[in-house]
């Protein structure tokens, strides 16, 4: 057995795109040489700024001989169909074998050399390589990321011949390309490969670059007394722009660190790729930065650390402006610009967005514990630094900056947090709000959105989802179940939509008054004030979408079928944030299908469901419903089931037939009364009641019994055993 090192050497891959190509490299390859019948024993990529490198270990030297047997059509089929068979066969008619009257070709090939398969699989990897962007160069018609400067192919040692657009295979490749030998040098196989790299300043693994940049950005800040502030995403980013990565600690201006934290963290990370750095048990920052360069100057990186702060301090004055200007600005002139600002063609401007996230927050607020009149008032100021000039200049910065400006415009700790926070949790690995009005504000955000672009219809699709509505949905269920929340979300998604229908019918009387009459006669106007909102809802909006909606059905057909998409959404996303944490999905479907939307309530059905069913008597309970279930389908199809209580005492009538009945209407009162306790492990032992009394009843009687009375009892009794089930949950959706 063989080894393959491929390397493509280029001009700097950018850090972004290095992992994505490891990665691709990884699976092109992979296929290529499986479908060619090839087997190895260990593949591995890397990649650098200036090169991908793919090493494969116990490759044959030639690929299998192939004998295989093609079924091809009847003989008694059309002229076209065995003619398109002796194309993909490349076989002629005397050649086919004809067997029970069917066609078969014998194909048989001899196995070919490995370096050939490599040399085909190489050219075809690179030029239909799936790079985000890519370039030509020269005058050839190859695309990269970056122009090609090398291929390094060895097999075994000995180089593969092949050329791709004028680029021709060899062993040599280079080092880093100011502190290298200055000459390209050969290579012989991996381990050559990787040891003459690093006598020439090349760390080859992405894992030992950030292990170098982490070791000595921590050794730096360590000889001063200082402390590294760690931030993955930065490593990652890092670690793909130096080959030979040397951390220097550098000094910034001390009067930059009035200015927030975040701000000096985010100008070091996103515009000059600097570590933060911090004093060892204080708070905030110190004036110092850690910058990675990609080669061992000769000083110490004296000169490095200068030129760089220099570049720091104008950076950081540009955002010591905004923030001095933004505080002569403040949130009314922010508001208003709002109103210019488109948020979605058919959803209207910020304003009206912001407009719509306050009432919704005034609305949650109670249920959250959370004052309401602190809950609106941030999220009328939530979205107001989007027109400052920091979040211009720093968009990664909205909300924070909010949290400051409302601080330092005397509103309460509470209002200010909640603005800072209302983003969040913006992923699976971001913190989730507990401060209730926090929490009602970011509730309010994340709703809004989902019914918005539920409204117009722009739900996501497969793998796309361009407004980011399945981390706005895991967002909310997350917020409602790390902080208990016990709300029905689709009473308050009902009151968003008709807020939302309310500001899209604004100066459509017709449309409008049809719309509020049912709601009148109803009371739900006076539940959700929006008879009083809609004084305030400006006359501009368009409502494009919306109204073509109820044109063509009534505002309550066109409301409905909304909210059932979405609650479908959320309990999609609830599954799937269950099943990460090991529950099954169809357990989740079985609660979801009693109609509860109060998400708390739901996954303590479920626990307790699965917890039940990792039983014996869950198990086997479970069957026994499955059997009883399929004799009541089969008999809903000759017509509607017997109705009734169930009888007791009938001539010759099974003891066990007679326990079963007592039996379940004692589990109906037990767990009734567990459910309307949410205790729902008791009302799961009421039903492990049920396990021996359905057994004994399937093993000694007969239900579709001769005698049409004992029948239609035995069918009762069926149907109350499985009602009194499907009052825990729809035992029909469990697999089992």
């Amino acid at each position: 057995m063989s080894q393959l090192l491929l390397e493509i050497f280029s001009e700097e891959i950018p850090a972004r795109m290095q992992q994505g190509a490891a990665r691709d490299l990884e699976r092109m390859a992979c296929d290529r040489l499986k479908a060619a019948g090839l087997t190895w024993d260990a593949l591995t990529t890397y990649a650098g700024p200036r090169r991908l490198t793919l090493v494969i270990d116990g490759l044959p030297a030639a690929t299998p001989d192939r004998n295989e047997e093609l079924k091809g059509p009847k003989t008694s089929a059309p002229a076209q169909a065995l003619e398109g068979f002796l194309r993909k066969t490349g076989l002629t008619q005397d050649q086919l074998v004809e067997r029970d009257g069917v066609w078969f070709a014998q194909i048989s090939s001899k196995g070919r050399a490995t370096t050939e398969v490599v040399a085909e699989s190489v050219d075809d990897i690179i030029r239909h390589f799936p790079w985000p962007k890519s370039m030509r160069w020269g005058t050839g018609t190859l695309r990269w990321v970056r122009p090609i400067k090398r291929i390094l192919a060895l097999f075994d040692g000995a180089v593969i011949p092949f050329e791709v657009d004028g680029i021709q295979s060899g062993d040599v490749t280079e080092g880093h390309r100011f502190m290298g030998a200055g000459q390209p040098f050969a290579v012989k196989d991996f381990a050559d490969y990787r040891t003459k790299l690093e006598r020439n300043f090349v760390l080859l693994d992405a894992a030992d670059r950030k292990l170098r940049i982490l070791e000595g950005a921590r050794a730096v800040c360590a000889a001063k007394g200082l402390a590294l502030v760690d931030d993955d995403g930065l490593l990652d980013e890092v670690s793909g722009l130096a080959e030979w990565p040397t951390p220097i600690l550098g000094d910034m201006d001390p009067q930059f660190l009035a200015l927030p934290p975040e701000v000096v963290q985010l100008s070091m990370k996103v515009h000059q790729k600097y570590f933060a750095v911090r004093e060892p048990g204080k708070d905030g920052l110190a004036p110092h930065f850690v910058v990675v360069a990609n080669v061992e100057a000769t000083d110490g990186g004296q000169a490095l650390a200068a030129g760089n702060a220099k570049v720091l301090s104008a950076r950081l004055s540009d955002a010591e402006f905004f923030w001095t200007e933004d505080q002569k600005v403040g949130f009314d002139a922010w508001n208003a610009k709002l109103k210019d600002v488109t948020f979605h063609a058919k959803l209207g401007t910020l304003a009206e967005r912001v407009d719509r996230i306050a009432a919704l927050a005034r609305e949650i607020a109670p249920l959250v514990g959370a004052d309401a009149d602190q809950a609106e008032q941030a999220a009328r100021l939530s979205k107001a630094d989007l027109a400052s000039g920091m979040v211009g200049e720093f968009p990664e910065l909205q909300g924070i900056m909010g949290g400051y400006y409302a601080r330092l415009a005397g509103q309460p700790d509470a209002v200010a947090d909640a603005i800072r926070d209302h983003y969040k949790p913006q992923g699976p690995g971001d913190t989730v709000p507990t401060a209730p009005v926090t929490v009602a504000v970011a509730m309010a955000e994340k709703l809004d959105t989902l019914v918005g672009f539920f409204a117009i219809d722009e739900k996501p699709t497969g793998s796309k989802d361009p407004y980011a509505l399945r981390r706005a949905a895991l967002g909310v269920i997350r917020l409602v179940l790390e902080n208990g929340v016990r709300v029905e979300l689709s009473n308050i998604v009902i009151h968003a939509g008709r807020r939302l229908m309310a500001q899209q019918l604004a100066g459509r009387a017709d449309k409008l008054e049809a719309f509020l009459e049912p709601l009148r006669k109803s009371g739900d106007l006076a539940d959700n004030g929006l008879l009083q909102q809609l004084s305030s809802v400006s006359q501009k909006t368009a409502g494009v979408l919306v109204v073509d909606s109820v044109e063509k059905t009534t505002p309550q057909d066109w409301e409905r079928r909304r909210s059932l998409d979405f609650g479908l959404f959320v309990m999609d996303r609830l599954t799937v944030l269950l099943r990460d944490k090991g529950q099954r999905h169809d357990l989740v479907a079985a609660v979801f299908a009693l109609g509860d939307d109060d998400l708390v309530r739901i996954v303590r059905r479920v626990e307790a469901l699965a917890a039940f069913l990792a039983t014996d008597d869950g198990a086997n309970l479970l069957a026994g419903y499955k059997r009883a279930a399929q004799l009541l389908k089969a008999e809903e199809k000759k017509g509607p089931l017997p109705e009734g209580a169930v009888a007791t005492g009938l001539p010759n009538q099974p003891a066990e037939e007679t326990a079963l009945a007592f039996a379940a209407a004692a589990a109906a009162s037990a767990v009734d009364a567990a459910l309307e306790a949410e205790d729902f492990a008791a009302a799961m032992t009421a039903l492990a009641a049920l396990r021996g009394p359905v057994d004994a009843f399937f093993t000694a009687v007969m239900v579709n019994s001769d005698v049409a009375e004992e029948r239609e009892n035995r069918l009762k009794l069926l149907g109350q055993v499985r009602g009194v089930m499907n009052r825990v949950a729809d035992f029909g959706q469990i697999a089992g």
